[in-house]
């Protein structure tokens, strides 16, 4: 049962914390035991030998940085003050995925095309390969890197293949914890967006913002981590998914993909014992009962995207225990087919629909 990831900030965890992916989540919680790492972003749930134990085919990789006025400490290096700060980094994160690529090209594959895609999909499917190379997807979490409408152009060509506009409230339009529509230059970056070609993640955008973006949009539009609001009964934030957006993303054959983070999944949890995979499949079966299919679930961990170990369902403790859910969803009475699309599949088709070259 293969697995896609929708949201992994890898090249800010190995830029602010110097973490090595290509090491075993044993290894890297080894290397930072006694230092002040899992304080500020738990225990690691990531490592190259989870991806392959857990058969993770895709991993939607972020250029994510933050506004200094979000900044959370000395050690929170990747925040920006302006675009012109947000794009450099974002160049040296991009930087980071072509060199962990160039110095493992067994292990990580960048993926551009479709063509991209279907090599890595048929190495994994080939049972005479003992290991395989994990496909890395860049997305660009809020787009404060883009300083001029024509830098799309040049971000594409660089391998960028997912827009999200906000994390926070940006020039764009609205975000976590800073609500506001879309503006004249958000509706102007969608439509450049939707030309060049990329996907549109809603992810962090403000209801207002998310609502305007699913009837603006011409191209494909997706949400890669965030969760149904209505299954986090008395939770005010705008960071989580209305049924009206669910039900957007549903018609414009979006996908939304499911956070297994305690916080997003149950309010006002406390220890890992209050949160279990079953809720994590609650939030998808939500997902899938507004759709009448299972066409539109799949997972966006984030893992590592400021919680780690201490911060999720009991039942996990690598990655590779996201091959759980399957047994919960089948035991669900969900069919196989159904199963392999919201473990990996539903994403999978999603991407070759978006990607050139397929």
């Amino acid at each position: 049962m293969f697995i896609v990831d929708a949201h992994q900030d890898i090249a800010w965890n190995m830029l602010t914390f110097e973490r090595d992916y290509t090491h075993s989540v044993d290894e890297t919680r080894r290397l930072e035991k006694g230092t002040q790492i899992s304080e500020y972003n738990g225990g690691t749930l990531l490592g190259w030998p989870e991806f392959q134990a857990g058969k993770v085919v895709l991993i939607f990789s972020t250029l994510f940085a933050s506004p200094i006025r979000r900044k959370m400490g000395l050690w929170d290096t990747q925040c920006y003050a302006d675009s012109n700060q947000a794009r450099s980094m974002y160049l040296r994160q991009l930087q980071v995925y072509y060199d962990l690529v160039d110095k493992n090209p067994e292990k990580f594959r960048l993926v551009l095309t479709g063509g991209d895609l279907s090599q890595v999909i048929d190495h994994w499917r080939n049972e005479e390969n003992e290991t395989h190379p994990v496909g890395l997807l860049v997305l660009m979490e809020g787009a404060e890197a883009i300083g001029d409408l024509s830098d799309l152009e040049e971000w594409w060509q660089k391998g960028v293949r997912i827009i999200g506009p906000a994390w926070a409230g940006n020039r764009f339009c609205g975000g976590t914890a800073e609500p506001g529509p879309l503006t004249t230059e958000g509706f102007a970056l969608l439509e450049r967006m939707a030309e060049v070609g990329y996907i549109l993640d809603l992810s962090h955008m403000d209801e207002k913002a998310a609502l305007q973006a699913l009837d603006a949009y011409s191209g494909q539009i997706v949400a890669t981590h965030a969760n149904p609001l209505a299954k986090l009964p008395g939770s005010q934030s705008n960071r989580h998914l209305s049924d009206r957006v669910i039900r957007g993303l549903i018609e414009r054959d979006g996908m939304i993909g499911i956070v297994p983070f305690n916080s997003f999944l149950k309010v006002g949890w406390e220890r890992r014992e209050d949160v279990s995979l079953m809720t994590v499949f609650r939030h998808m079966d939500h997902v899938c009962q507004l759709a009448g299919d299972a066409k539109h679930a799949g997972l966006g961990t984030d893992f590592d995207g400021g919680f780690g170990l201490q911060s999720t369902p009991a039942e996990i403790d690598t990655i590779t225990d996201l091959q759980k859910i399957a047994p919960i969803l089948r035991q669900a009475g969900y069919h196989e087919e159904a199963v392999a699309g919201i473990m990996g599949d539903n994403w999978l088709n999603c991407v070759r629909k978006a990607l050139p070259g397929r």
